[in-house]
């Protein structure tokens, strides 16, 4: 099974028609149907590690000042406690705890409503434990490189350039509109990734100041660390929705395999 990472952007795009939700739709039609689905999620980030282990996740509206109509959205995927419990053991020896409050966060379902609007899928989320450095994260995901063969979909869902503080309000709707310092970002990222040097995206805070303008904060970036270490040698990345907007959001996201 291949392996995404999803731009998620503003909340708003699990309800507005625009290039980006097109470019979901389009990616979920070129890889197979997976059988269950873990999403990383941005917005779920935990002292520690858990995993959402109840049968039916509810949808967290983990927002405010939105129509009433995004917070009317629910996506009524099942859950799974049997691929909580193997993604536990993979994880092995990090404690993985279980959790049964947490649910689908808008990292999670206002993406994958354009990608399996039928919401058909099993899906759990995997916490990102914001006490560890980047290179931990790359390398607590290669254990879970098993459960791509098991059809598995892992998807990390965040934005590599996302500064909402220095966010252009006049271009918030302008596809390609950056400042400076995210343009540089995108395109010194583009090309780490589509190089293969993912030690500079695991050191992102060593690369410089365009860097900590684009990554205030790991929350948004490290789902995509996630996804790099889940990357085999032979395996194509390729890049989509590969836009900045608003100035300081890039929509970039992989496809890997």
């Amino acid at each position: 099974m291949p392996v995404l990472f999803l731009g998620h952007g503003s909340p708003m795009n699990a309800i507005e028609e625009n290039v980006f939700v097109q470019g979901f739709r389009n990616i979920s039609k070129e890889i197979p149907k997976p059988n269950a689905i873990i999403c990383i999620s941005a917005h779920w980030f935990t002292n520690g590690t858990f995993v959402t282990a109840m049968d039916m996740p509810k949808t967290i509206h983990d927002f405010y000042g939105f129509p009433k109509e995004l917070f009317d959205v629910q996506y009524p995927a099942k859950g799974s406690p049997e691929l909580a419990k193997e993604t536990s053991e993979l994880l092995a020896p990090v404690l993985v705890e279980e959790d049964h409050n947490w649910g689908l966060d808008h990292g999670a379902w206002s993406v994958l409503r354009h990608l399996y609007p039928d919401a058909d899928i099993p899906v759990i989320q995997l916490s990102i434990d914001y006490t560890k450095p980047p290179q931990y994260h790359f390398d607590l995901a290669k254990k879970l490189s098993k459960l791509r063969e098991k059809g598995i979909l892992i998807i990390g869902s965040g934005n590599i350039v996302h500064n909402l503080r220095l966010i252009d309000w006049k271009n918030i709707d302008t596809v390609g509109a950056g400042w400076d310092w995210a343009i540089e970002a995108r395109e010194k990222t583009n090309n780490w990734l589509l190089d293969g040097d993912f030690q500079k995206l695991i050191d992102y805070q060593k690369q410089g100041s365009f860097l900590q303008y684009a990554v205030p904060t790991p929350d948004h970036f490290l789902p995509m660390i996630y996804n790099l270490g889940l990357k085999e040698k032979s395996e194509e990345l390729s890049l989509f929705n590969d836009s900045l907007i608003g100035g300081s959001l890039s929509m970039t996201s992989i496809k890997i395999g």
